[in-house]
């Protein structure tokens, strides 16, 4: 996520939210792409795909769409990753990526300054 995220970020000193929000945009698809992983699945792109597509309205809306997504899979069977191997015992438990995830967006948020 973050390698193909810098890596459409280039080297520029700084970025509009428009060009961050395209460059996670270009990380989250080729974790989806590298993973199989959709959201529903019971993964971090649960948590990315909302923040990403919330960014536009600022960061805030961003960590309120990934805490929402992370929170979302509570109820979910997970299909992919490390927890499908649970099976049935996956549901009832928040998936541990899509919540780190929902920590990097929130670190992101206070890093801007929002």
């Amino acid at each position: 996520l973050l390698r193909s995220t810098g890596k459409a970020l280039g080297d520029a000193a700084e970025v509009s939210e428009a060009q961050l929000a395209e460059a996670l945009r270009a990380g989250v698809d080729k974790v989806m792409a590298l993973g199989g992983a959709a959201p529903g699945d019971k993964t971090m792109i649960d948590a990315l795909v909302p923040a990403v597509d919330a960014l536009g309205d600022g960061f805030g809306a961003a960590r309120a769409a990934a805490e929402q997504g992370a929170e979302a899979t509570t109820p979910l069977q997970a299909r992919k990753g490390r927890a499908s191997y649970l099976g049935e015992r996956s549901i009832g438990h928040q998936d541990p990526g899509a919540t780190s995830s929902a920590l990097l967006v929130a670190a992101l948020e206070e890093a801007a300054g929002e």
